[in-house]
């Protein structure tokens, strides 16, 4: 007899809709395995052992506002429970009513940037926000605030391709299906660099120069940007990005309006347009054997 424990349920909330996808860890799992959240059962969508660590993904059920326990029953070839083969995590899950919006990621980023830039360069900063997929950076000196120098204008983002962080690599798992166990592809997720344009202004030369420097420091200082991964649940931890200077310095010391000002690039790498997107293109899975259609429409 497997005596299956868990271990932690990632994430540990979602909405009373259900439809979340949460990963189970554990360790006796299965080959198949029942779950519930709150006595109500939730859909199996993968079971795996990895690095001697047994792994379950469940879509959660709809519920309402509650903290659930979690509890995994090990089940026969023929779908029966085993009898004294169930493990409970007691908490594990708390239900909460979705907001009618939320606040986007990028969103969020932008803030975070503005806020370190005012926090570290100068107090005097907005903000020109478009998404655009051109590379083409639009002349900062069009939207710089004249109203209270020195001032610190942020444009953009434009989408660049993201080389660095970007993968081709299919997320593969195989599931249980109406006819047995299948593979399920997932598209990777659209990764990108974020190109920002820093545009600074001043009156005087000498502090148009102290504010490049400030600059400078800023970018040679903060090589990440980190923030929140979820604005509501702290316990979720951070994210951050890898965030570094684009191209050089332009300096304009000289204007009709007696106003100095110089532009700089700045990329934040490796940012997550999508969540990737599944593929039904899985074949049903024979033993050790793997069928599947390739991308192109033919037999791999």
């Amino acid at each position: 007899m497997a005596i299956p424990t868990l271990t932690s349920v990632t994430p540990s909330s979602g909405p009373t809709s259900g439809g979340d996808i949460l990963r189970l860890a554990g360790t006796g799992f299965a080959a198949r395995v029942a779950v519930s959240l709150g006595g109500l059962r939730a859909e199996v969508l993968s079971v795996r052992q990895q690095s001697g660590t047994s792994h379950v993904d469940v879509r959660t059920p709809p519920h309402a506002v509650a903290l659930v326990d979690v509890e995994l029953l090990n089940l026969s070839a023929d779908g029966r429970p085993i009898p004294g083969e169930a493990a409970l995590l007691p908490g594990a899950y708390r239900y909460l009513r979705p907001r009618v919006a939320k606040e986007a990621d990028l969103t969020r980023l932008v803030r975070t940037l503005l806020r370190e830039l005012k926090r570290q360069v100068v107090a005097n900063v907005s903000a020109s926000v478009s998404v655009d997929y051109d590379d083409t950076v639009a002349d900062g000196l069009n939207v710089i605030a004249m109203a209270s120098l020195p001032s610190v204008v942020l444009s953009g983002p434009t989408l660049r391709e993201s080389r660095r962080y970007s993968t081709n690599v299919l997320h593969e798992d195989v599931v249980q299906g109406p006819s047995g166990s299948e593979l399920v592809r997932r598209r990777p997720t659209y990764t990108v660099d974020l190109a920002f344009t820093l545009t600074v202004a001043s009156e005087r030369t000498a502090e148009l120069f102290n504010l490049m420097a400030a600059v400078a420091t800023f970018l040679n200082r903060n090589r990440w940007l980190s923030m929140a991964r979820d604005a509501e649940d702290a316990s979720r931890g951070t994210v951050r990005w890898e965030m570094d200077a684009d191209g050089e310095v332009r300096t304009q010391l000289g204007s009709r309006d007696d106003v100095r000002a110089f532009t700089w690039g700045l990329l934040v790498r490796g940012f997550d347009v999508d969540e990737g997107l599944p593929l039904d293109i899985g074949k049903a899975v024979a033993g050790t054997h793997l069928e599947t259609d390739s991308l192109s429409g033919g037999t791999s």
